[in-house]
């Protein structure tokens, strides 16, 4: 088996790569379009032992492929054409699904410079100059899991009533004791599996429509870059308790209303996995500069949702809490006319 996988296009021999528009493997130079789900992967879910490539090579040009140990699809630096490192796709590291990218990267690019726009309070020419220093469409891998949750708790909670009776005014105090049995299942929470991703960015991308996951195959990755997992799923699993700590809090809180106040005395949350699958997800990695600064941003490939923190002119900040001080200061005297008092 071959460690390097290109596709060729069998009308003029260009190199294929995935067209987010339309969902197909097609050629550049001659528009020939191909339907994934048709073409052969030559991918077989095999261990190949990483210590046994030394190197890759170019099919089409015999160049040298250099890339770090994640990397399992990328371009020639030398001929431009897509290739996907095969072996980094095998045995243990062949993921079962792959949300494939729907959003070009000239719509990805139009998306974003819409976005920099709607920043109210960014720099004048933030939001005007063409400062993308870089736009790389990349498949990140995500562990999807399933979680079940099995919640027990106990506490204590009081309803206070207050009254008045003749001339006394009496304040009455109930207590109760809380008991809940709760089970609370999560299914497909993501977690980003890649050392070299933000996972604050790849937590405000969600979320990602799971309905369109497909079964995994090589050509959606040809002409995007795509990472294998640096964590597996059971590295990654203290993070997904951790990330639906918050909700079953909420959901806990949700089951006890009606009291004045609620004191927790012991809380158990006996957390299992159901399932965890190895996914690739789409997502627009933007490299931007300003004023000697460069920014990170990340869009969803599916849903063009943006997240990341641009600059913030303090000139704008000023302005704005000015112009917020000048209302509530008229609010203040219309107020104070209509009482018929001054306001000084």
């Amino acid at each position: 088996m071959t460690a390097v996988i290109e596709y060729k296009c069998p009308n003029c021999g260009s190199g294929m790569v995935f067209d987010a528009g339309t969902g197909t493997l097609s050629c550049p130079s001659c528009g020939r379009q191909d339907q994934v789900d048709q073409i052969q992967d030559p991918l077989k879910k095999q261990a190949l032992p990483l210590e046994d490539v030394k190197e890759y090579h170019c099919n089409s040009c015999g160049a040298v492929i250099v890339t770090d140990q994640e990397t399992s699809a990328t371009t020639c630096s030398f001929c431009g054409s897509a290739v996907v490192l095969s072996d980094r796709l095998s045995g243990d590291f062949a993921p079962v699904m792959v949300i494939p990218f729907t959003i070009s990267k000239e719509a990805a690019m139009k998306a974003f410079k819409k976005w920099c726009r709607n920043g109210l309070l960014t720099p004048k020419g933030f939001m005007t100059s063409d400062r993308i220093a870089g736009m790389t469409g990349m498949y990140v891998p995500f562990w999807l899991y399933d979680l079940n949750n099995g919640i027990e708790v106990h506490g204590q909670g009081t309803r206070v009533r207050i009254y008045t009776q003749g001339d006394y005014r009496y304040t009455e105090t109930q207590h109760f004791n809380i008991y809940r049995k709760i089970q609370l299942n999560y299914a497909r929470l993501p977690i980003d599996a890649s050392e070299k991703m933000n996972d604050e960015l790849m937590d405000k991308l969600e979320p990602f429509p799971y309905d369109q996951l497909k079964a995994f195959k090589t050509p959606y990755l040809a002409g995007y870059r795509a990472e294998k997992y640096s964590y597996n799923e059971e590295q990654l699993f203290p993070r997904a308790k951790e990330k639906t700590s918050s909700y079953i809090d909420a959901y806990i809180s949700s089951t006890v209303q009606g009291y004045s106040s609620v004191m927790y005395t012991d809380k158990q949350i006996d957390t299992t996995v159901k399932q965890a699958d190895y996914v690739l997800l789409p997502v627009w990695m933007i490299r931007y500069s300003h004023n000697r600064t460069e920014y990170t941003f990340a869009m969803n490939g599916q849903t063009g949702k943006v997240v990341g923190k641009p600059p913030i002119s303090k000139a704008k900040v000023t302005a704005w809490f000015a112009g917020v001080s000048a209302l509530s200061f008229v609010g203040l005297k219309i107020v104070s006319w209509m009482m018929g008092g001054g306001f000084l």
